[in-house]
């Protein structure tokens, strides 16, 4: 049976092992250390539940972090990223173990303190990612129970990016900087409409999910097929919101550094074409 070797226990959760694959790595799991000794023998068919880091540079990066947190908050975040996987039934990057850990232990320390961080992009993060919003909740709630603390909403926007980041492999930066992008674009429209888009409202989540969809047809590399009857139609007809649908490409091609398609100006015409006549429609019940 094969089995791991204990090289050096961290904590009661936390032990860094000799693996017959992957040479020496950090295994993570509720009481894994626990009355552990160097040199003891861990059958891997008893490692169901633990996570192993098998890169060099994540376990130096979390060997280094593990002194200075709290050895609670490294259970709960096991059992938080246990949660995620199978909840989403997908494997999670093993970045995930050090970015959440590292975030959750400075945003409890900012907590005790009194300093609050406002999510500016709280709403857009919430209607681009669901369910990865919906799992932040619960992740946020449960260190709140278990850690005793009491973590703002802010939180569950930036924990469901990390945990965007570890379910699609990308670096936490890229999926931050689509969120704030999207956040931006909207912010334009309202500056450009003079009208605040109601957050609850289907227009708002129909013109974050189009926007969301751009920049991931962009990230993808996939085309946009050419309708230049549409493209005609509606830059006769609704010119000024064409222009502002142009206006938006534009944002984007400089912020991401990549062509945006012309068809993609038709089809984001349409969605701001929408909430100019709700605002007009607005504006013509309060006279």
């Amino acid at each position: 049976m094969s089995s791991i070797t204990v090289a050096k226990v961290l904590n009661n959760n936390v032990i860094i092992a000799e693996h017959p694959q992957y040479a020496e790595v950090v295994v993570i799991g509720k009481g894994i250390g626990f009355n552990r000794k160097t040199r003891d023998r861990i059958n891997l068919s008893s490692v169901e539940k633990m996570f192993i880091l098998r890169s060099q540079e994540e376990q130096e990066q979390y060997k280094q972090l593990v002194p200075q947190v709290d050895e609670k908050l490294i259970e709960v975040v096991q059992e938080i990223v246990l949660h995620i996987m199978q909840s989403s039934r997908q494997t999670l990057n093993e970045h995930i173990h050090i970015a959440l850990t590292d975030h959750i232990s400075f945003a409890i320390r900012r907590s005790e303190q009194h300093m609050a961080i406002h999510n500016p992009f709280l709403y857009e993060t919430r209607e681009i990612y669901p369910e990865e919003y919906s799992l932040a909740e619960y992740a946020v709630e449960r260190i709140n129970e278990a850690m005793e603390v009491a973590l703002p909403p802010d939180e569950i926007g930036f924990v469901a990016l990390h945990i965007v980041s570890a379910l699609s492999n990308r670096h936490i930066s890229e999926v931050k900087q689509h969120s704030e992008l999207i956040g931006d674009l909207v912010g334009l429209v309202e500056d450009n409409l003079e009208y605040r888009i109601p957050r609850d409202s289907l227009d708002y989540s129909r013109l974050v999910t189009h926007l969301r969809f751009v920049l991931e047809r962009l990230r993808r590399g996939e085309t946009v097929r050419e309708t230049s009857s549409l493209d005609g139609l509606m830059k006769r007809e609704y010119p000024e919101m064409y222009m502002l649908a142009w206006k938006l490409t534009k944002v984007i091609e400089q912020r991401v550094r990549i062509p945006v398609y012309p068809a993609e100006v038709s089809y984001l015409t349409i969605h701001l074409q929408r909430i100019a006549q709700k605002k007009e429609d607005e504006t013509g019940m309060e006279e």
